[in-house]
C-alpha cells in the first residue's frame, strides 16, 4: 500500500491556499458530485455577551467558506454544516444560532444554498465503537457519504493536542460525551476520543492553522498566527503531522497512540508522506497544560500572588465540558478575593476522581462528585454543588460559606468573563476579526 499524503501549505490567499493543500493531499477527485457531503468545523465555545479571543479556538470563517466555493466548483451541491456547540445552559438554543449568524453561516446558505444544523437539534444514533463502547453520533454526519472535517490547529489541556480526531467529539450527543469523562483507568477520555472515527465516512480533513492555540482548546489558551493549513485524506496521518507542528510526537499524544494501536498505524510516521512546506522549518512547540505547583495544588498565577489557605487541584481527563467552561472564572474570581491573609484551609474539588483531604474545608463542584460521595458518613461538613451543570450562585454560596468572600461580579455574568482575555489581542494587527466574518 502507498503512503498516507498529507500536505502542508502557508496560507496567503484566500480560496488558493485551500484549494493548495486540498490538491497537495489528493484533491476532491474522492467526492461524486452526487455525494451528500458534510462539513465539520470546530465551534468549541460562544459568546453572545462580548467580544472574546476566537484567534486558534474557532475554525475562521476563511477556510469554511472557501471549502464550500471549492466544494460547489467541483460540482457538489449537496452540502451540510453542522456542529455541537455546547453551552452552560442545556435549553439554551439561542447561543449557537447567534454564533451562526456572525460567522457567516446562515449568509453561506444565501449565497451557495448549503444546509446549515445545530447537532443538539438533529437526532443521534447509537453507535458500536468497539471493545462493548457504544456512543451516540449525529444521523446527519453518519448518513453523509463524505465528511469534510474542520479543525483548529491547537492544544487541549486534557488531551494534549485537539485536532481532527478530537474534532470529531463535537458530534456526539451530551450523553455521550460525560461518558468520555469517567472514572475509568483503561477507557478513559483518551480512549474514547480514539474510537470518534471508528464508523465515518470517507473524510478530507483540513487544519486550519491561519491561528494556533496554545493551552487550548478555549479562549483562555494564547493564540499565535501561524499562517498554516494541514490536509489529509487519512485523518490519524493529519493530526499526526498536526501534533509534530506542535511540538509532540504521536506516542505523547495519548488519543493518538489509542488509535494508531487499535487501527495497527505506526507510530514512527512511517507510513505519512508529506508535500508542500517542511514540516521541521514549520514546527513550533506549543505547551498544552496550564502551570500549577509542585504538588498540582494551585495554579501558578494564585501561587505568585502570595496566596495561601486555599487548595485547588489541577484537573483531570474525568472533568468534563460543563465544569470545564466554569474553572477558569472560579479561579479568577478566588484570585480577586484575596486580601493577604491565609484562608481557613479550603479545598475546591471537580471532576469525578477527586478525594476529599481529612482537616480540610472541602467543596465538592458538581453533580458527579456529590452522587459519588452523598452516602459518605465522614463527609457532613463538606459543600457540595450538586447541579449539573453547575449552579453559579450556589459556587459563590458555597465559597462564603468556607470563608472566601467573593465578588458574585464573574460568575454571574459569564457572558461576560471572556472579554477578560481580550486585552492582549487588542490593536495587533496579527489578530483579525475579519477571518471569522463573511
Amino acid at each position: 500500500m502507498g503512503k498516507h499524503v498529507v500536505g502542508v501549505v502557508r496560507c496567503t490567499t484566500p480560496v488558493d491556499s485551500v484549494r493548495e493543500v486540498i490538491e497537495l493531499a489528493g484533491g476532491l477527485n474522492r467526492i461524486s458530485k452526487s455525494d451528500r457531503v458534510f462539513i465539520k468545523p470546530n465551534i468549541v465555545f460562544w459568546s453572545r455577551g462580548v467580544a472574546f479571543p476566537k484567534w486558534g479556538v474557532i475554525t475562521t470563517s476563511r477556510v469554511v467558506e472557501d471549502t464550500v466555493r471549492l466544494l460547489k466548483e467541483y460540482g457538489v451541491n449537496d452540502i451540510t454544516l453542522g456542529e455541537g456547540t455546547v453551552v452552560l445552559d442545556p435549553k439554551d438554543r439561542e447561543t449557537q444560532e447567534d454564533a451562526y449568524r456572525y460567522l457567516g453561516y446562515r449568509s453561506l446558505e444565501k449565497q451557495y444554498g448549503i444546509k446549515c444544523v445545530k447537532v443538539f437539534e438533529r437526532p443521534f444514533e447509537k453507535v458500536d465503537v468497539g471493545d462493548g463502547v457504544t456512543l451516540n453520533f449525529n444521523t446527519d454526519i453518519l448518513n453523509s457519504d463524505v465528511v469534510i472535517n474542520l479543525p483548529v490547529l491547537k492544544t487541549h489541556a486534557q488531551a494534549v493536542v485537539s485536532l481532527g480526531v478530537k474534532n470529531l467529539k463535537g458530534t456526539i450527543d451530551i450523553k455521550s460525551r460525560k461518558k468520555c469523562h469517567n472514572v475509568d483507568g483503561d477507557k478513559d477520555l483518551h480512549f474514547y476520543v480514539s474510537r470518534l472515527i471508528q464508523k465515518f465516512p470517507r473524510m478530507l480533513t483540513v487544519i486550519d492553522g491561519i491561528y494556533s492555540n496554545e493551552r487550548g482548546p478555549g479562549f483562555d489558551g494564547k493564540a499565535r498566527r501561524t499562517n498554516l493549513l494541514i490536509a489529509s485524506w487519512d485523518v490519524l496521518s493529519a493530526d499526526f503531522v498536526g501534533a509534530k507542528i506542535l511540538g509532540y510526537t504521536p506516542k505523547q499524544v495519548p488519543h493518538l497512540a489509542h488509535a494508531a494501536q487499535f487501527y495497527s498505524k505506526p507510530l514512527d510516521m512511517s507510513d505519512i508522506q508529506t508535500t508542500g512546506v517542511d514540516v521541521e522549518s514549520v514546527a513550533s512547540f506549543h505547551d498544552y497544560t496550564f502551570p500549577y505547583n509542585e504538588d498540582n495544588t494551585l495554579p501558578m498565577p494564585l501561587v505568585k500572588m502570595g496566596i495561601s489557605g486555599i487548595s485547588y487541584p489541577k484537573y483531570d481527563t474525568s472533568l468534563c465540558t460543563y465544569c470545564s467552561l466554569l474553572t477558569g472564572a472560579v479561579l479568577t474570581s478566588i484570585a480577586m478575593a484575596w486580601k493577604g491573609s491565609s484562608w481557613p484551609n479550603v479545598e475546591v474539588l471537580t471532576g469525578k476522581l477527586m478525594k476529599p483531604t481529612p482537616g480540610k474545608k472541602s467543596i465538592m463542584i458538581g453533580k458527579c462528585l456529590f452522587e459519588a460521595n452523598k452516602k459518605n458518613p465522614e463527609l457532613k461538613d463538606t459543600i457540595f454543588v450538586k447541579t449539573c451543570p453547575p449552579s453559579p450562585d450556589k459556587i459563590i454560596e458555597a465559597l462564603n460559606q468556607s470563608g472566601i468572600e467573593i465578588k458574585p461580579d464573574i460568575l454571574m455574568n459569564l457572558d461576560k468573563f471572556p472579554a477578560f482575555f481580550m486585552k492582549k489581542y487588542v490593536n495587533n494587527p496579527e489578530f483579525e476579526e475579519s477571518f471569522f466574518q463573511i
